[in-house]
């Protein structure tokens, strides 16, 4: 049983990176096999529309053409049983290296028949946990949770199941003073960090048993 999260953030020991590691624990707790790959340690773009995994009879049919960085992890994809996204939200969608990797990993199986069917030969649990600094009311005035239902939707197609964790109003900085921070309250993000991030962290964990637990039924 094979857990891959991935961290489409640039920061590897921040929000985002925490959430993934407890997911990560919560899967390795029923026996799974867990990995962390940091999205932004690697040298891609997104998809560039060459279509030779649609070409019918084609030596890269079903996968991924493009020669980089990112082939040997999309390779790491066949084998996995769960795989756990996270991303900080910036203006609404994820981050640039989240949805490069996004197009080039669900594109190579998407089938243009009448269905949009998958290539994919397995139906796996994907989930996503997005990390930003608005609130709950600014969320849903800003719409972000319908801005990222498509890209669930398409793993949803393409996998055979997704969810998603939203963890809202994230402390941002070590230092708030040395920014300018002032549309903030200061001491009331620092509280949520104390008080509600554990149990955001706590809830990725939960993720990470269910997805195990899903992979061995």
């Amino acid at each position: 049983m094979k857990v891959i999260a991935f961290n489409g953030s640039p920061r590897k020991n921040w929000n985002t990176a925490t959430l993934l590691d407890h997911a990560l624990k919560g899967a390795a707790s029923q026996g799974a096999d867990t990995g962390l790959i940091h999205l932004y340690d690697y040298n891609y773009k997104g998809c560039i529309s060459c279509f030779a995994c649609k070409l019918k009879g084609g030596k890269s049919y079903g996968r991924c053409a493009v020669d980089d960085d990112l082939k040997p992890i999309l390779e790491k994809v066949e084998e996995t049983d769960a795989i756990i996204l996270g991303s900080p939200i910036y203006f609404g969608v994820t981050t640039g290296g989240m949805r490069s990797f996004l197009e080039r990993l669900m594109f190579q199986y998407l089938v243009y028949d009448a269905n949009y069917s998958s290539l994919f030969k397995r139906r796996i649990p994907t989930g996503f946990i997005y990390t930003m600094n608005v609130n709950q009311r600014r969320l849903e005035e800003m719409a972000y949770q319908q801005n990222l239902k498509g890209t669930e939707m398409a793993m949803k197609r393409t996998f055979g199941a997704s969810e998603a964790l939203f963890v809202t109003d994230t402390y941002q900085f070590d230092d708030y003073s040395k920014y300018e921070t002032s549309a903030f309250n200061v001491e009331e993000k620092a509280k949520r960090r104390k008080e509600v991030f554990p149990v955001d962290c706590q809830k990725a964990f939960e993720m990470g048993v269910k997805f195990a637990c899903q992979s061995i039924s």
